[in-house]
């Protein structure tokens, strides 16, 4: 309250202390007393902070008991008329002590007059001109639709918005004829300086006179003192205003233009009858063709502004593009507050009637925004334009899109996430491709304003859509948004979005597509690990040294260039081995240096080079390896194998490499590997496209790399592996029970081995070959209680023993077995010819007898499995 005392205003202070009001604003300091008894206030509405202005009235004052009908009247008038050159009413707060009005944010005409006397002079005459042309609007409106006499066309009735228009107040005594309670008539005079403005008629028979004579006569002739008053300030009032009311001369025309001066005479004629009234006063000013002394208000810069604004809604294309024009040429030249709350406000409303002008008047917006200071920036510019986003006319997106580096920055993120992006994002899956790129690059702009959520997941999404889009260019400029996101995006997301995004771009068909993929990879180098530069990025990249496009290679070899100087780097800060002397793991006799000479000084730097170290590097390993020792134990161990055998595995790799398991040798199938009795089953249809392949691949060359791996013409050596098989004895088929593979395996004669294992030998003869699965690898047969695998040599340890057919490793995690109808038997197989004491070209015949016996048989079953299927 002691705040409210400090701005003299005790009555607002008396009000809320006994009344208890919650006033609907927040006074702020004392703007001025108008002559007309009130006390004007700055002030700010409490609902959303907007500025207003109040006036206030002192009931209690006994100087104002008087005029208290004046003020209720003009509260009253107030409330009623609504026009837009009239003071907006807001709100007014009424109690014994006081009324407070609040209104539209304004200031006193006379203080805006000072400060116009610094400017220019056409400028000056400009502005005064249009509040003119404003207040002449709103006497009009009293005068012919209201039916009523202002009486109070002074300066101090007239206020000036923020926007520097004109608004018309003062309605004490503004009083209808047919009224019962006008006040005019009775209680003119009660008007401070009541006579300074009266006519001459009122000087003469007083306010009572005015009830009987033209409606419009006082009002006009206080308009033309009202013009004088505005263009000559310093000026004492016209001669005409005194008795014998001489009309105006020339040499009394100060600032007054020439144009206007022929209609103020008429408005000072003493004749009230024959006065022009302030419509005919529009009405000329407004005319274009009338001749001299008209047109002064066509022709003023500001008005045609405003009225072009007002109906630009409703002009044609060509009104819209001269009156965008004009202002164009002339932004400079406007009065920064016209520029900021009268055409701004306008364009932006007229924003949202889209259409092809919105190109044109964005760029205005921005143009005219740069001269509103920066806390009204926020509101005059930035909100409205972040609410057109949601307009569905694809002209005003444009527009948006295009000039967003204007005002990108100046976005709070606030605005960014609730407004613009909800509505931003449609544009990634509009039909028109020209506005999906233009959404693209915008989202450039806004990225360091979008959240983590936006950043990561929602946007990412239309990116990954839009690297399949029909535009090749849209494509392009996605691949290097994703580049410039890349830092900032997370971690994980940066790990899982980026190489395949940017590969995927190395292999679309537009070449700067290729390019901006290549050029992403490098511009987000550091944000790959070093594992996925070595295992992911450089293999993605290398591709593309070989592309058709030289534009492409070039740009793929400093790609290159850049992560493999990056690995390199790294590579130079690893230890030189992580193998460690006295490790359990390592033999202290190997060398921790290279072998063979190849010292990490001494790199090979050409094919040939290396191929002559490898060879030398291997050689070296297996002498370095092995011990004296260690190597007179390995070749008692394998004595009985011929060295041009390959070892075939049984059961596990830790398995002896000998035709025989030694009485002291223990293989270990508890975790066998790769095909197992009884694991699940798999699809016949792979196993039989596997042997047929194998098969294949055998007729031209040996699965071991090819024919010159062994020499068949040699003498001795080369079948050592076959002389030294035991004979096999023929069986007879015995049909498997509950194996998917619908065959039989058939059963060896001789002992029955415990655990189901066979040497190297029986493994080659009987059963069919590794090397028709198409795999290099062991086969792991496990033992169970149906299925046990004979070895010759062995007496079995129950009744006989049958061979079950193998079960590959299963094809699902969750397979589920299907019995096969029991095949028909396999043909028995012709035990091998022992092939010591043959000559050469015996051999060779064997050997093409062998291969051509598994060919017959891989046919045999496909043709069995055929006639299955059509079961």
């Amino acid at each position: 309250m002691d705040y409210l005392r400090n701005l003299g205003s005790a009555a607002v202070s008396t009000l809320v202390q006994k009344s208890g009001i919650n006033l609907p604003f927040t006074l702020g300091p004392k703007v001025a007393s108008c002559e007309t008894f009130w006390n004007l206030y700055d002030a700010t509405k409490r609902d959303d902070g907007s500025p207003v202005s109040v006036f206030e009235y002192d009931l209690i004052h006994p100087l104002n008991k008087p005029t208290i009908p004046l003020a209720r009247n003009a509260l009253r008038k107030l409330r009623t008329i609504r026009h837009p050159d009239v003071l907006k009413f807001m709100d007014v707060v009424e109690s014994d002590s006081a009324i407070l009005i609040m209104t539209e944010r304004v200031r006193p005409l006379p203080a805006a007059l000072q400060a116009w006397a610094s400017k220019g002079q056409q400028e000056r005459e400009d502005w005064l001109l249009w509040g003119l042309h404003r207040i002449s609007v709103a006497l009009a409106f009293i005068n012919d639709s209201a039916a009523s006499t202002h009486g109070n066309i002074r300066p101090n009735a007239i206020f000036i918005s923020p926007s520097g228009e004109w608004k018309l107040g003062g309605f004490e005594v503004l009083s209808n004829p047919n009224d019962d309670h006008a006040v005019l008539y009775t209680m003119g005079g009660l008007l401070p300086s009541a006579m300074a403005c009266a006519s001459p008629e009122v000087k003469k028979s007083g306010w009572s006179a005015l009830k009987d004579g033209p409606i419009s006569a006082a009002d006009s002739y206080a308009l033309g003192l009202l013009l004088h008053s505005a263009f000559n300030p310093s000026h004492p009032p016209p001669p005409t205003a005194e008795p014998p009311h001489p009309p105006p001369q020339p040499s009394s025309r100060g600032s007054i233009p020439t144009s206007v001066f022929p209609s103020f005479k008429k408005l000072l004629n003493p004749n009230p009858k024959g006065r022009m009234t302030a419509k005919n006063f529009l009405d000329v000013g407004m005319a274009e063709t009338a001749g001299e002394g008209s047109g002064y208000f066509s022709g003023n810069r500001l008005v045609k502004v405003c009225g072009g604004l007002d109906n630009f809604s409703l002009g044609s294309e060509a009104e819209k593009a001269a009156l965008l024009r004009t202002l164009k040429e002339s932004a400079s030249s406007f009065p920064p507050e016209f520029a900021s709350f009268r055409v701004l406000p306008s364009l932006i409303s007229a924003l949202e009637y889209g259409g092809a002008s919105a190109a044109a008047i964005v760029p205005l917006v921005l143009q005219f925004g740069k001269n509103v200071s920066t806390d009204d920036y926020s509101n005059i510019i930035l909100v409205p334009l972040a609410k057109l986003y949601a307009s569905p006319d694809r002209g005003t997106r444009m527009a948006l899109l295009d000039s967003l580096p204007e005002y990108a920055d100046k976005l709070d993120k606030k605005a960014v996430v609730d407004k613009v992006w909800p509505n931003l994002q449609t544009g990634f899956s509009d039909t028109v491709a020209v506005l999906r790129e233009a959404t693209v690059r915008a989202v450039v702009l806004l990225s360091p304003k979008l959240n983590d959520r936006i950043l990561n997941n929602d946007l990412l999404r239309h990116l990954a859509r839009l690297q399949n889009d029909p535009e090749a260019s849209i494509r392009t400029n996605t691949c290097i948004l994703i580049g410039r996101l890349g830092p900032s995006l997370g971690y994980n997301t940066k790990r899982k979005v980026l190489v395949p995004a940017f590969s995927k771009a190395l292999k679309d068909p537009f070449v700067h597509t290729r390019v901006a993929g290549l050029m992403a990879f490098m511009a987000t180098s550091e944000c790959f690990e070093i594992e996925d530069v070595a295992g992911k990025v450089v293999p993605n990249v290398a591709v593309a040294t070989l592309d058709k496009e030289k534009l492409v290679r070039d740009q793929a070899f400093k790609a290159m260039e850049l992560f493999t100087k990056r690995l390199e780097t790294h590579a130079a800060s690893m230890p030189e081995t992580v193998l460690v002397e006295g490790d359990g793991n390592v033999n202290s006799n190997v060398s921790l240096a290279i072998p063979g000479g190849l010292t990490q000084a001494n790199v090979v730097n050409s094919a040939t080079g290396a191929a002559g170290a490898l060879a030398g590097w291997a050689i070296s390993s297996l002498g370095r390896t092995l011990a004296p020792s260690e190597m007179q134990s390995t070749i008692a161990n394998t004595v009985d194998r011929p060295i041009a055998t390959p070892p075939i595995s049984c059961g596990s790799a830790s398995t002896s490499p000998a035709m025989g398991l030694p009485p002291n040798t223990h293989a270990d199938f508890s975790r066998p590997k790769g095909l197992q009795l009884g694991s699940n089953k798999t699809n016949t249809n792979a196993i039989i496209a596997q042997i047929a392949e194998q098969v294949a691949g055998e007729e031209g060359a040996s699965i071991w790399g090819g024919d010159n791996l062994m020499d068949v013409n040699a003498d001795e050596g080369d079948w050592g592996a076959f002389e030294s098989a035991p004979t096999v004895v023929t069986p007879k088929p015995v049909p498997a029970v509950g194996v998917g593979f619908g065959m039989s395996l058939p059963s060896l004669p001789g002992g029955d081995d415990e655990w189901g294992l066979m040497s190297a030998s029986e493994t080659a003869s009987n059963v069919v070959s590794s090397s028709l699965w198409g795999s290099q690898q062991p086969i792991s047969r496990a033992p169970t209680p149906q299925a046990q695998v004979q070895v010759q040599g062995r007496k079995p340890s129950g009744p006989s023993s049958k061979r079950t057919a193998v079960s590959p490793a299963p094809s699902s995690s969750r397979p589920t077995p299907v019995s096969s109808p029991p095949p028909p038997p396999l043909e028995t197989e012709t035990a091998p010819k022992p092939m010591a004491g043959m000559s050469k070209e015996e051999k060779a015949a064997e050997m093409a007898r062998r291969k051509e016996e598994r060919r017959l048989r891989v046919e045999k079953l496909k043709e069995q499995k055929k006639n299955t299927t059509v079961r």
